[in-house]
């Protein structure tokens, strides 16, 4: 009985599955938009100023993106990982709210929607050793069972650090390795939207 309860059923993997692919398209996102904020391409400069942010803001952005993906991928920090979901919720449902504010098209609020879609589905399909409510619940066990998780095998693995790390610095590497495309690709954007000078310097 125990293993069988224990062993995983289709309908859980699959819920694995869309966890982690929901996943890592935020965290990509969260990545790549650190690097563009901080190094402060030209489609971010124009961006924010159309919104009326002020200069310093892409800063902010960059490293709030840079520590959010992390909390979000590296396994434990349960409460953390609760802030995270939440500054990115109020992250992308910001800027929704701005560029809708502006009165801009689709085309401007409609990928900030998309990624706010994917962070409330990663939220919501995060497995229990994910929840802060698990933790809440580990605590206020009293039972043979506490006292075998204490001596049994740690909560998180050395592999499960390893594979984190890992994913955070493959995705940097590549977000940085693909900026001057990005740049390349995002330079004609804010002059069709009519928010820089085709001319500009």
């Amino acid at each position: 009985m125990t293993e069988h309860s224990s062993s995983p059923t289709g309908s859980s993997r699959i819920r694995t599955l869309a966890f982690w692919c929901t996943t890592l398209v935020i965290v990509f996102e969260l990545i790549a938009g650190s690097a563009w904020n901080l190094l402060t391409i030209d489609w971010v400069e124009d961006q924010m100023g159309h919104l009326g942010y002020p200069d310093y803001f892409p800063s902010l952005l960059g490293v709030w993106h840079l520590g959010a993906a992390v909390a979000i991928v590296l396994p434990g920090l349960r409460l953390i990982k609760e802030w995270a979901y939440a500054g990115v919720f109020f992250l992308w449902s910001g800027a929704v709210v701005s560029h809708l504010a502006r009165g801009d098209g689709l085309v401007s609020w409609g990928p900030p929607l998309m990624f706010l879609a994917f962070a409330v589905a990663s939220w919501t399909l995060r497995p229990a050793d994910r929840r802060l409510q698990a933790l809440r619940l580990r605590r206020d066990r009293r039972s043979a069972d506490a006292a075998r998780e204490r001596t049994g095998r740690p909560e998180t693995r050395p592999r499960d650090w390893a594979v984190s790390i890992g994913l955070i610095v493959v995705v940097s590497a590549v977000s940085l390795l693909t900026l001057p495309a990005a740049e390349e690709i995002t330079s004609g954007w804010a002059v069709e939207r009519g928010w820089a000078d085709e001319h500009r310097p």
